[in-house]
C-alpha cells in the first residue's frame, strides 16, 4: 500500500531516531525499507550517534542521515537546543522513535514534529503521540518485529524484513587490496572471521575455545582465520587469542572503521562470533553467521537478537537456570561453558556443506 497526500496517514518528511549500539541500528533498517514501499515520494531521514553513520550511509532508502553527536559537538544545554532548533528547520512531520531514551522524545517534541510514534518508556514517553506498551525487555518477539510494530500501528503494511547495510565500493578495494592481499590472503582464499568479544563477560565464550576453533577452521576446511574486535577490551581478548594459535592469523582488531568492517565481513565465507553487533552486520551483507548465546535473560536471548539471514544459526544451551543473574553469574557461566567446540565446528560444516 503506498500512501497518497490526500490520505490521512500521508508523511512527506520523516525521522527515523535510532542513536544507540550496532546492532540496534542494523536491526532498524527494515523500518526504512518499509517506509519507502509506503512513502516512495518522501523525504526519508535517520537519525544516528557518529559511531554507528557509516552503516546507513549509502542505504537506498534514505535520502538523509542526521548525526547527532552529544558527546562533542551536540553537548551539554546549548548543544541540544542547537541541535533541536537545527532539526525543527528541517519541518519534519512524522517521527518514528525506536530508541527510548528520555533526550530523543524531548529532541523530537521540541523540534515541532507534529506525529511522533515509539514506544511508552518511563519517563517522556507521554511526550509521543502515537505509542505502544514497550515489551521488549520481555523478549517475546524479535527486535526488527519490534521496530516494525510502530509501523503497524500506524496502518502501514511490511513485505520485507530484511536487514540491510551498504557496503561502499571505496571500502571494498581498501580491504581487498590494502589489507587482505597485501597480507597474502587472495581472492581464490575462503576466509572465516571471528569476533570474540561482546559487551558483557556472560557473552563471551571461553577464550581457549576459540583458539582450538581457530586451528581446527584451518586444518579441516582449510580456511583463513581472521580476527577482529571493537573496543579496548574486546581488542585484548583478540590479541590473546592470536597469540596462542598455531597457525598465521590475520589480527584486525581495533583497526577497522565500520564501513570497512562491512567490506571485510561481505568478503568472508563464514563469520563466527559471540552476540554482537558485527553479528548483525555480517547478516545484513549477506554473510553466514554462527551466533554464539550464553545467557538467557529475557530481553536478550536469541529470541530477539539472533541474526536473521536464511543462512545464519545460532549456539543456545539451557542449563536450567531459573534467573539469570548476568556478568553477577554464581555458577561459571555455564550456558557458556556447556557450548563445545565440536558444537560450532557441527555449525560450520551445516553451513559449509550447504
Amino acid at each position: 500500500m503506498k500512501f497518497t497526500r490526500r490520505q490521512k496517514n500521508y508523511f512527506s518528511r520523516i525521522l527515523v531516531v535510532r542513536t544507540d549500539r550496532i546492532g540496534d541500528v542494523v536491526l532498524t533498517t527494515p523500518v526504512l525499507k518499509a517506509l519507502r514501499e509506503n512513502y516512495p515520494q518522501s523525504h526519508i531521514a535517520m537519525m544516528v550517534n557518529p559511531k554507528t553513520k557509516e552503516l546507513i550511509e549509502g542505504n537506498p532508502y534514505l535520502n538523509e542521515v542526521i548525526v547527532y553527536d552529544r558527546e562533542k559537538k551536540d553537548k551539554g544545554l546549548w548543544g541540544f537546543w542547537k541541535f533541536v532548533l537545527g532539526l525543527k528547520r528541517k519541518r519534519f512531520d512524522l517521527a518514528i522513535v525506536l530508541h527510548t531514551k528520555n533526550r530523543v522524545n524531548l529532541i523530537t517534541y521540541f523540534a515541532d514534529i507534529k506525529r511522533r510514534a515509539g514506544y511508552k518508556n518511563n519517563k517522556f514517553g507521554f511526550l509521543l503521540t502515537d505509542k505502544l506498551i514497550d515489551t521488549r525487555h520481555l523478549g517475546l518477539k524479535h527486535e526488527v518485529d519490534y521496530c516494525l510494530d510502530i509501523l503497524r500501528n500506524l496502518g502501514l503494511k511490511i513485505r520485507d524484513k530484511a536487514p540491510y547495510v551498504a557496503v561502499k565500493k571505496e571500502d571494498i578495494d581498501l580491504v581487498n587490496h590494502n589489507i587482505l592481499e597485501a597480507q597474502g590472503i587472495h581472492r581464490d582464499n575462503k576466509i572465516a572471521a571471528i569476533h570474540s568479544g561482546s559487551s558483557c563477560v556472560s557473552k563471551r565464550w571461553l577464550k581457549e575455545r576459540f583458539v582450538v576453533l581457530a586451528n581446527r577452521l584451518v586444518e579441516d576446511y582449510g580456511l583463513k582465520v581472521v580476527l577482529i574486535a571493537e573496543g579496548k577490551e574486546d581488542e585484548a581478548i583478540a590479541n590473546e587469542i592470536a597469540k596462542q594459535i598455531r597457525y598465521p592469523v590475520l589480527n584486525l582488531s581495533g583497526k577497522l572503521s565500520l564501513g570497512q568492517l562491512s567490506a571485510l565481513l561481505k568478503r568472508c565465507a563464514i563469520f563466527i562470533s559471540n552476540d554482537s553487533g558485527p553479528v548483525h552486520i555480517a547478516s545484513a551483507v549477506g554473510t553466514p553467521v554462527v551466533s554464539i548465546f550464553g545467557r538467557n535473560q529475557a530481553g536478550l536471548s536469541p529470541v530477539r537478537w539472533a541474526p536473521v539471514g536464511k543462512k545464519d544459526t545460532y549456539l543456545h544451551k539451557e542449563v536450567g537456570c531459573s534467573i539469570c543473574l548476568a556478568h553477577n553469574c554464581s555458577i561459571g557461566f555455564d550456558c557458556l561453558k556447556a557450548i563445545t567446540v565440536d558444537d560450532v565446528l557441527k555449525a560450520v560444516d551445516d553451513i559449509i556443506k550447504a
